[in-house]
């Protein structure tokens, strides 16, 4: 009998291993606190720009953009990162053939903002809860998160089935962390903003990942359209919306989408199946049993 070789037990497993127990886990240090000045630097204007937020779930003393891509050089890097690649497909692939991006968008909350009324973005699909994980939230620190300043609030062992749980869990606890760490956590995870109590401003990126069966929050072929995002290197265009997910969803003339970041379209159009294997199988018994009604005549 041949001996088994188990796979060597790696980061990624680790964090994996406190994301499906707590329903988050924060890693210390996943990008240097250079790139994280660097991206919040280039976002600096846009935040000057910006209006404060409308309606208490967003928050009045808050203010958010989107389109991250566009707005800095360095998103992407974020975005990509492998460790948070590894971990969403970890934990997203049982019900999903590929993830797809949800949102990016920054964060800057400003002193006497209160705190956010306790959610799970897993709501804003209408799919049965407790049993499917629909996203992954990474939040990345660009300023210091503290108590005081606003740092986001989560609810350990609020996933999962927990969703289901008539009562709010009475144990949350504020994630501090400098720039440059991250906090991941599961889209069935109690969360919220903390309540800025400082004088500081505390400015953070929300990148979110989701079943890429699903219609995201962030409409990505608005956010970034072809001429935009024929730019970005094939894996990044890929996760922003620009493959299709089997059976032949988020199709173009029943095509990958990927065919409009060509340097032009084909001169004849054909639309091309794109089905999981069990449904092709399906097809091909199908016709095969047409065929052996057919020879038998």
């Amino acid at each position: 009998m041949a001996t088994q070789i188990e796979r060597p037990f790696s980061a990624a497993d680790h964090w994996q291993a406190k994301l499906q127990m707590h329903g988050y886990c924060v890693v210390p240090d996943l990008v240097s606190p250079a790139q994280a000045a660097a991206l919040e630097a280039d976002l600096a204007p846009q935040f000057a720009m910006t209006d404060f937020c409308r309606g208490d779930f967003y928050g009045q003393h808050t203010k958010r953009f989107g389109r991250l891509l566009t707005r800095s050089k360095h998103a992407a890097a974020f975005v990509q990162h492998p460790l948070v690649l590894e971990l969403v497909e970890g934990a997203l692939g049982p019900w999903c053939d590929t993830i797809q991006l949800n949102l990016t968008q920054a964060i800057e909350i400003h002193p006497g903002a209160p705190q956010q009324v306790p959610h799970r973005d897993q709501d804003m699909w209408e799919g049965v809860k407790g049993e499917v994980e629909y996203l992954v939230n990474v939040m990345w620190a660009l300023t210091p998160y503290t108590q005081e300043n606003g740092a986001t609030l989560v609810y350990p062992g609020s996933h999962g089935a927990h969703a289901l749980d008539a009562e709010e869990p009475a144990n949350k606890l504020a994630v501090e962390m400098p720039p440059g760490s991250a906090l991941i956590f599961l889209g069935s995870t109690l969360h919220g903003a903390g309540g800025n109590r400082s004088d500081a401003i505390r400015r953070g990126m929300i990148v979110s990942y989701a079943l890429g069966w699903l219609k995201p929050y962030e409409n990505q072929w608005l956010a970034y359209p072809p001429e935009v995002a024929r730019h970005f290197p094939p894996e990044l265009a890929a996760l922003v919306g620009y493959r299709q997910h089997r059976p032949n969803l988020g199709n173009w003339e029943g095509l990958c989408p990927s065919v409009l970041l060509g340097e032009r379209l084909p001169d004849r159009i054909g639309a091309i199946d794109a089905l999981r294997p069990d449904q092709a199988e399906m097809v091909a018994a199908f016709r095969r049993s047409l065929d052996d009604t057919d020879g038998s005549r």
